[in-house]
């Protein structure tokens, strides 16, 4: 089977999020500071998988196709506002823009609801 360019997509940026993590945890370990961005790190390592899975899901049919790449979408938009504002304040000492962690967190929560939803509404036949 044959992936569509946004599972394609959304699987690159999936490794990128796992990628990142390595990065941020590796840096966490050699700098005092290193609290946020050891959570920016374990955020992207849990939420890596997650895409992965999402998108095995969307591209073999199991779940409803639009709502589960909405739902790996809403993941990496929250990873980057989470994450990303945690490991600027970490390294630079500036935030991404104000409540750019909470606003990751809330999109975060918001694809997790994504992917329960896909796992209720028919999945479409091809």
């Amino acid at each position: 089977m044959s992936l569509a360019l946004p599972e394609r997509i959304l699987l690159a940026l999936g490794a990128i999020a796992g990628l990142l993590g390595v990065a941020a945890s590796a840096a966490a370990a050699h700098i005092s500071s290193g609290d946020g961005l050891k959570t920016a790190a374990q955020f992207l390592l849990f939420h890596a998988p997650a895409v992965f899975g999402l998108v095995a899901l969307a591209a073999t049919g199991v779940s409803h196709r639009l709502l589960t790449r909405l739902a790996a979408t809403a993941l990496l938009i929250g990873l980057v506002l989470f994450s990303g504002d945690l490991a600027l304040r970490a390294l630079q000492g500036t935030s991404l823009f104000p409540m750019a962690a909470p606003s990751g967190g809330f999109v975060l929560m918001a694809g997790w609801l994504l992917a329960a939803a896909a796992a209720f509404v028919p999945a479409q036949r091809r």
